[in-house]
């Protein structure tokens, strides 16, 4: 399985602080998805072994819909790294097949997700997610929305 997505970005902050942003209900729902689109839902269960359960809604002029995204935890090193697996899921958290929520049938099922905070300097962190995955057919658009979540989350700090 190759990276298909590397994403990275320098925070204003510390990196206690820009891990907030995938450890805290609050700071989830401000940046996940791309330009225009919200996060209704961030049931945040940040512990190996734990799932999260987040929502992604579309704007009305995309049709509205709202996508659930399942991570499960595998490691977690407080402030430098998080790695879990995301699965396309319902609105109770199953676990599902992409095709079944509408998704292309080349869409991957697991997506290892590694997360790395680095330090600076005083008040900059370097983060960088890797999405190891083949999205297939929509693979430039995997990598866009990726970086206009992270940009959305930029302007938290």
């Amino acid at each position: 399985m190759a990276a298909s997505v590397i994403v990275k970005r320098v925070f204003n902050c510390s990196a206690e602080l820009a891990w907030k942003l995938w450890s805290e209900p609050d700071y989830v729902k401000q940046w996940w998805g791309p330009d225009q689109f919200t996060c209704p839902l961030a049931d945040i269960h940040f512990e190996v072994g734990k799932n999260s359960l987040v929502a992604m809604e579309a704007p009305g002029e995309l049709g509205g819909r709202v996508s659930y995204n399942l991570w499960t935890y595998t490691k977690i090193e407080p402030y430098k790294r998080i790695e879990y697996l995301q699965n396309m899921a319902d609105a109770e958290g199953n676990k599902r097949k992409p095709v079944e929520v509408g998704m292309p049938p080349d869409f991957p099922e697991d997506i290892l997700t590694v997360v790395t905070f680095t330090t600076l300097g005083e008040n900059q962190t370097e983060v960088v997610v890797t999405e190891f995955a083949d999205f297939g057919q929509i693979s430039h658009f995997a990598k866009i929305g990726l970086e206009q979540s992270l940009n959305k989350a930029l302007r938290l700090f």
